[in-house]
This record gives structure tokens, sequence and C-alpha cells, in this order.
């Protein structure tokens, strides 16, 4: 009995430490306690998923740069070409240089006629000459064009009026416009007004006759009013043509202003274009011209954007 005794005690282990209250053996760990102490002892995976992160945006940014330089390189390669051919033709007597200066010397006035405030003055005068016309133009053709495209009876009233006006050119009535309200600014305004008005008003009438019957059929079922009809239906749909006519109109702005800017005026480019052709200024005259190409340029960009941002909605259901 001594020797089986001696035995058992020698394999039995050693007791475990009391736990808090005094007594027994310690609890076995549940698996609560790793899950405690996983967040001290992790790897940092977070930051290295923050790294590839910032990694993969910059590398976007430097493909739609990349993207952004080729697209530009690409655009201005023309320019940059009559550029080159503008200021080498008359160096190498391909053209005479005393009616087609070098584009280094045009430019050279152009920064002479900017620097002495004639360029700016001149620019004023025209910009608020062109966007005032334009802006009555807008005002009054963007309704008067959904109210013809849409109501029969409008269209039926004022079509072989509208007919008869759409045919006379602008600068055909130039010498009317001066007769009945001076030389002035109230005949040059009118008479952009009278150029503006037509693109605006024929793309806003061809936009809401085109309109998707599809679209219109499926509104009246809903038993849209009239107003709801035109906000969610007629609008939406007419907005990219509508736009076109207004490009139109802003490019027009500029082109039959600097023609009435010509009889009568005391500023503005086409004054200045005129008046440096009489003083045989011809470095000047092509300064104001590429100053009328470059205003043409960004008003037409500025449309472009406006554009984007009202027909959003349509360049996301393309993609």
């Amino acid at each position: 009995m001594s020797l089986t005794t001696r035995t058992t005690t020698e394999k039995t282990p050693p007791p475990l430490p009391a736990g808090p209250a005094g007594g027994g053996h310690a609890p076995v760990p549940t698996s609560s306690a790793p899950a405690s102490s996983a967040p001290a002892s992790a790897p940092p995976l977070p930051r290295s998923r923050r790294a590839a992160a910032q990694a993969a945006r910059t590398r976007r940014v430097l493909l739609r740069l990349s993207s952004l330089l080729a697209t530009g390189a690409t655009k201005s390669a023309a320019i940059a070409a009559l550029l080159v051919l503008w200021e080498t033709a008359p160096r190498l007597g391909l053209v005479d240089r005393t009616f087609l200066p070098p584009f280094s010397e045009v430019a050279v006035a152009w920064w002479a006629l900017a620097a002495d405030g004639q360029l700016a003055d001149n620019t004023y005068a025209s910009l608020v000459r062109s966007f005032s016309g334009f802006g009555l133009a807008l005002v009054l053709a963007v309704p008067l064009g959904l109210l013809i495209g849409w109501y029969r009876p409008v269209a039926d009233l004022l079509g072989p009026l509208l007919e008869v006006f759409r045919n006379t050119a602008a600068l055909a009535l130039l010498p009317v416009f001066v007769l009945l309200l001076g030389i002035g600014e109230t005949s040059k305004i009118s008479i952009v007004l009278y150029a503006c008005a037509w693109p605006i008003l024929l793309n806003t009438i061809s936009a809401v006759r085109h309109v998707d019957p599809t679209l219109l059929k499926l509104a009246k079922s809903m038993d849209l009013s009239a107003p709801r009809l035109f906000q969610k239906v007629i609008l939406p749909s007419a907005v990219p043509v509508v736009f076109t006519g207004i490009r139109l109109a802003g490019s027009v702005s500029i082109l039959v202003l600097v023609a009435a800017e010509m009889i009568g005026a005391k500023a503005g480019l086409g004054y200045l274009i005129n008046a440096s052709q009489y003083n045989f200024a011809i470095p000047q005259m092509y300064a104001g011209i590429i100053t009328i190409s470059a205003i043409g340029v960004a008003v037409n960009q500025l449309l472009v954007a406006l554009e984007r941002r009202l027909s959003s909605w349509r360049v996301s259901a393309g993609h």
C-alpha cells in the first residue's frame, strides 16, 4: 500500500494556482480571451492597405495627367504648325511680309496694345455689346421657341413671318438698323440681338418638335400636368439641341459685332481692326483679329462646359 501510494503521488500533477476567489483550480480560458487580445498583436494590415490605396490614387492621377497632356498636344499640334508656317513663310519670301508680317511681329504689336491699354478698352467695349445682344436673344428666343415648337396655333400664326426674316442676313439689315436707331450703342446691340436670335430660336423649335414620342406617351399616361411635362420631359430632352443653337449664336455675336463696329464706332475690336487697316498698321490689325479668335474660342468652351453641366444626366446614362 505504501509503494502504491508513493507511486500515485509521484504521478499526480502539481495543483494549479488558485484563482481570484482563493480556491480550486484556475478557470479554463475561453475563446473570448484570444479575440480580445487579437487587435493588439495583429500585424499592421490597415497601414499597408492605406499605402496601396495611396499608390493606386497616385497612379490614376499620373495616368490622367499623361492622358490630358497627350490630348492637349494632339489638339494643339495643328495650331502650332500654323504658327510655325506663319512665322517662316514671310521670312522666306513665300508671301509679302508687308501684308502678312511674321507672327513674332504680330505678338510684339499685341503686347504693345495690351501694355498701353488700347486692347483692354476695345475688348471691353466689344464684349459689353456682344454679351448684351446675346443675352437678350437668349431671353427672348428660348421661350418663343418653346411656344412655337409645342403649340401648333402659335406656329401657324408666326411661321410665315419667321420664314421671311430667317432668310434675311443680319448684315444686309445693318444700314436699316443704323438709319432707324442711329450709330450709337442701340443699333449695334440690336443687330447682335437679331443675328443671335435665329440660331437659338430655330434649334429650340426643332428640339421641342423632335422629342421622343415614347417619352411623351409615357408622361401622358402618368397624367402629368403641362408644367411638369415641360420640366420632366421636354426641357431635358431639348437641352442638347438648344445648346447647339446657343453655341452658334455665341460665335455669331462676335462676328456680326465686328462688322457692325466697322461702321460708325469709336471703340471696339472691329474699330481697332478697321483703324489699323486705314493707318497701315498691319501687325496691330492682325493682333485685333487674333484677339477676336481667342474670345470666340473662350466663349465656345464656356458654353460647352455649361452644356455638359446641364446635361450631365445624358452623359451618365450613356456610360
